[in-house]
């Protein structure tokens, strides 16, 4: 196989990914001095928003790098309709949905496993 001279691990000490993994929105915002309420708060309050809504926090100068974020990341979302970034924010306000799962085995060995993903 030629693919085979490609799984060749990288030598000792050598760093592929010098940056590391990106920071996501809500560290980077962090370390510009919000408090996660302040930031739970205003990813609640955006979500209500309708896009010329968004679209006049994206170009108001007088919006804070929290706002200006909140609305970016909402916007490319739309933009690429992907539910991705919507999903991160409304999980971070609310919570992630509780899911379960229940497995029963038979007394002939056969299992049987239900899951609830709280949809």
């Amino acid at each position: 196989m030629a693919n085979e001279q490609n799984l060749k691990p990288f030598p000792k000490g050598v760093v592929q990914n010098p940056n590391g993994r990106p920071k996501k929105y809500v560290t980077l915002l962090k370390e510009h001095g919000y408090k996660l309420a302040e930031i739970n708060d205003t990813i609640q309050a955006m979500l209500s928003m309708d896009l010329d809504e968004l679209k006049d926090v994206w170009q108001n100068p007088k919006a804070t790098i929290l706002e200006k974020t909140i609305a970016n990341a909402m916007r490319k979302s739309l933009e690429k309709g992907s539910l991705y970034s919507i999903e991160t924010l409304l999980s971070r306000v609310y919570g992630k949905p509780k899911e379960t799962a229940d497995v029963n085995q038979t007394v002939s060995g056969e299992i049987k496993i239900t899951l609830d993903l709280g949809e």
